[in-house]
């Protein structure tokens, strides 16, 4: 009796948890596509395919809505470059470090120029006034923890000789800035030769 129940509590768990996602996902598109001003939650409700008195059952009104949605979007951006960079954990002393790290490069040029980051951008600073701390969260949860597991991980190429002793967050900052820098001027620019050229000029200051 008691695994009966405790099997049907996790399964309630689970599926509330699914729901809660799927208003989630559901508000951060509709966010997107309308704007913060021009939703309302009868929208995001028929997009998650719930019903309305749902949405506030799991989040109580559409300021929690659009934080939760966008901090949660910025959670999967920052997820997904952290599964690029995990190619960089194994060092392998005295080989050329260009491959692994072109690789890293393009995976995270992708992820952090998508369609999605940009929206989480764009959204973070649309509300200065209503969500003054939102910007920093955003940021904290894309820019500063990728910047953290870039670093950590250009440390390990350090001590395994494939790069220079070095300052790995300075080192982190510069490589992110020669690959999403150039979009500043160059937005549509073809990431290859970005990426490319990026990890070459990298190289030439941190090679060993």
């Amino acid at each position: 009796m008691g695994s009966e129940v405790s099997t049907g509590a996790r399964r309630t768990g689970r599926g509330r948890i699914e729901r809660r996602q799927a208003i989630l996902d559901a508000a951060f598109t509709v966010f997107a596509r309308r704007g913060y001003a021009n939703t309302c939650v009868q929208e995001i409700a028929q997009e998650a395919g719930v019903a309305k008195p749902t949405v506030y059952n799991h989040l109580h009104d559409k300021e929690s809505l659009f934080r939760e949605a966008v901090e949660a979007a910025a959670d999967r951006i920052a997820a997904q470059s952290l599964t690029v960079l995990d190619q960089l954990r194994v060092a392998t002393p005295d080989a050329d470090p260009r491959p692994a790290l072109t690789a890293a490069a393009r995976g995270l040029l992708s992820a952090l120029t998508c369609e999605e980051a940009a929206s989480v951008g764009q959204l973070a600073a649309s509300q200065p006034d209503r969500f003054q701390d939102l910007t920093a969260s955003v940021r904290e949860r894309t820019a500063l923890r990728v910047r953290s597991a870039l670093a950590d991980r250009l440390a390990r190429l350090a001590l395994s000789g494939q790069l220079r002793t070095c300052d790995p967050d300075q080192a982190a900052e510069h490589l992110l800035s020669l690959l999403t820098g150039p979009l500043d001027y160059r937005p549509d620019a073809d990431p290859g030769p970005l990426v490319s050229t990026a990890v070459d000029v990298f190289l030439r200051a941190y090679g060993p």
